[in-house]
């Protein structure tokens, strides 16, 4: 049996965990067990899981029901080659995304985690040209976007503490700010100005930018926006990885346009947090345009662990659970109580910019440094609710819940309350 005693100082003799600064960052909470929106440390005390433990577990942890399709799936088939076989998860994980995704989404391509479904959506959009002898080699993006840490999504991610040691190495991307209704005008003549012709995709993350800050933006502005590329024939990519599978209130957050984006990126909530999975969908007019007998027309990119058959199974497991009438009603009722919140947020004097799209609830803390990421207020809330068994992860001085749809009523109370106790405590 293995020994579980002191994992927080074995950890630190051996693990380099990210995004941390490793020199003066706590010991890090040992977790031996989950189940729903809580999970247990090693004296058996419950953290009330706030954030999805990184926006993906949807469902809440353990869940019988997916433990056991991985269970059954694990003594069928673990893993095999995807180049030249398949297997029904891979299969009938396809076929129902297909139809649930919005827009005429023709095939998926399956990777390992969300920088990587946007690497190889950017391989295929540029690709998409090269293919037809057309040269169409500049990207566009949101300024503050993330899309991932692999080199690809950082170049087109905005530059930041993300990305500040490697931003030489980047290729270049044309920024433009989030669309409203007083600067859609000027943003059409930007791209304009930058020569449409040579655009080969827009990408970006629909309705809000997640590690920038959970900046949210309208929906109608950005259709216009969309539409205004289409009309300059620019591939539009959409990155839903953090607001696929009902985070924004809809199943999927392009469905709050009438716009039909090209290419989808998918993962965090595909497999409900259980599994590392990735999928990148397109259109049958991008995937023609690969279909050749000139093998150079190939899209070369691949993965070892593609398409893996335990991940699969698990994420048609979290699919079957996100598609009952209990989810939706779970998601509508967090969504009402966020709002409920938002209200008596917007009472302390020490809060501003509240905002709320679906389950994700935001808003700012007012410091006397710049707003952002690296805001040293970021200590202080994670001691303070760490202290309080509240798993949050603050963004600088923005703080957000983004729970598991399975969080009860006590809970979310438990945690509402927590961020009163801190606001009065900043006040004092």
């Amino acid at each position: 049996m293995m020994d579980n005693s002191n994992l927080s100082a074995r950890d630190l003799a051996v693990i380099w965990h990210p995004y941390t600064q490793m020199q003066t960052a706590p010991a890090p909470v040992a977790l031996l067990r989950g189940e729903g929106a809580l999970l247990f440390d090693e004296a058996n005390n419950s953290y009330i899981d706030a954030t999805s433990s990184w926006w993906v577990n949807i469902h809440g942890h353990a869940h019988p029901y997916i433990a056991e399709q991985l269970a059954l799936q694990a003594r069928q088939l673990q893993h095999c080659i995807f180049a030249g076989y398949t297997h029904p998860p891979a299969v009938n994980l396809a076929e129902r995304l297909l139809k649930i995704l919005p827009g005429p989404q023709s095939r998926v391509f399956y990777s390992d985690n969300g920088s990587t479904a946007v690497e190889v959506a950017l391989k295929m959009a540029l690709q998409y040209w090269h293919n037809q002898d057309i040269k169409k080699r500049k990207i566009l993006a949101f300024h503050h976007a993330y899309h991932g840490d692999t080199f690809g999504a950082m170049s087109v991610s905005g530059r930041s503490v993300f990305t500040r040691a490697f931003d030489d190495f980047l290729f270049e991307v044309h920024f433009i700010d989030l669309p409203t209704a007083s600067n859609i005008t000027s943003l059409k003549s930007q791209i304009a100005a930058w020569q449409p012709e040579e655009i080969a995709a827009f990408i970006f993350e629909p309705l809000i930018q997640g590690s920038a800050g959970m900046l949210m933006y309208e929906a109608a502005a950005f259709e216009e926006l969309l539409q205004y590329c289409q009309s300059q024939n620019i591939l539009l990519i959409a990155d839903e990885v953090m607001t696929g599978f009902g985070r924004t209130g809809k199943n999927f957050a392009m469905q709050y346009t009438s716009v039909a984006p090209d290419i989808i990126c998918l993962s965090k909530g595909l497999t409900g947090g259980n599994m590392a999975l990735g999928v990148t969908t397109c259109t049958a007019a991008i995937y023609n345009a690969f279909l050749s007998d000139n093998k150079l027309k190939t899209l070369f990119h691949g993965h070892s662990f593609t398409a893996n058959p335990l991940a699969c199974a698990v994420a048609l497991a979290s699919l079957d659970l996100f598609l009952e009438p209990a989810c939706a009603a779970n998601r509508q009722r967090i969504h009402v109580q966020h709002r409920q919140f938002a209200d008596r947020l917007n009472t302390l004097p020490v809060i501003k910019n509240t905002r709320v799209l679906g389950t994700i609830l935001a808003f700012d803390i007012i410091t006397a440094g710049e707003d952002g990421y690296t805001n040293q207020l970021a200590d202080y809330l994670h001691r303070f609710f760490r202290e309080r068994r509240i798993m949050l992860r603050p963004l600088g001085n923005t703080l957000y819940i983004l729970p598991p749809y399975c969080i009860t009523n006590e809970q979310l109370t438990q945690v509402y309350e927590s961020i009163i106790a801190c606001a009065e405590e900043l006040m004092h």
